[in-house]
């Protein structure tokens, strides 16, 4: 059976300034850090219709550009990308959101010049809403650090059912960092938690 030619519907590329802890992608507007956080892959679920990529570059310069496609495109043929992870992501809106973590803060990333980048989505509202989003990542100077790192990545979104994910396989340093990163999560809330007494 011959597959259809998958046909770009959109595409926006522009540098976002990083902060520490990489950038979010998705369907919802962002205010807060997620709650995980995928060492030992480039991207993961920051929330049911975002993801939080992980670049090589700590507070730098990354150049992003994000195509919208009709339906699933060919794999990228350069040798010059990592290679590709996936995740699907619910579409809660049209409208695609961007924003970095800086420290502390969750601040947005779209420029002003740009024109708010929409993905097509089913007049049916019973019919699914995901989109599938891929990630390509490449950087000059794959060592982690501050800096310009010559990195850039690209993000293919189209509509599909929601599929398996698709990942590079974890290591043990890579479930301990996460884990660490959860527990300082949990007690960093803890922290700011305080209970107030019922009044009468």
């Amino acid at each position: 059976m011959k597959r259809e030619l998958s046909m770009l519907v959109h595409q926006v590329g522009f540098t976002v300034g990083l902060g520490e802890s990489g950038y979010l992608i998705g369907f919802t507007e962002h205010d807060d850090y997620p709650d995980e956080m995928p060492y030992g892959w480039r991207c993961g679920p920051a929330a049911p219709s975002s993801a939080i990529v992980l670049p090589t570059t700590d507070t730098g310069p990354l150049r992003l550009t994000i195509q919208v496609h009709d339906s699933q495109p060919a794999p990228e043929a350069s040798s010059a990308w990592e290679p590709a992870e996936e995740l699907s992501l619910p579409a809660e809106t049209d409208s695609i959101h961007l924003a970095t973590l800086d420290p502390g803060d969750v601040m947005d990333a779209w420029p002003e010049e740009e024109t708010p980048l929409r993905v097509r989505l089913p007049l049916d509202q019973d019919q699914d809403q995901d989109q599938r989003m891929r990630l390509y990542c490449h950087a000059d100077d794959p060592e982690p650090g501050i800096g310009d790192h010559g990195e850039r990545h690209l993000i293919q979104l189209w509509p599909a059912p929601a599929t398996t994910r698709l990942h590079p396989a974890l290591r043990e340093e890579d479930r301990q960092a996460r884990a660490e990163y959860a527990a300082n999560r949990s007690d960093t809330f803890a922290d700011y938690t305080t209970e107030l007494p019922l009044q009468d």
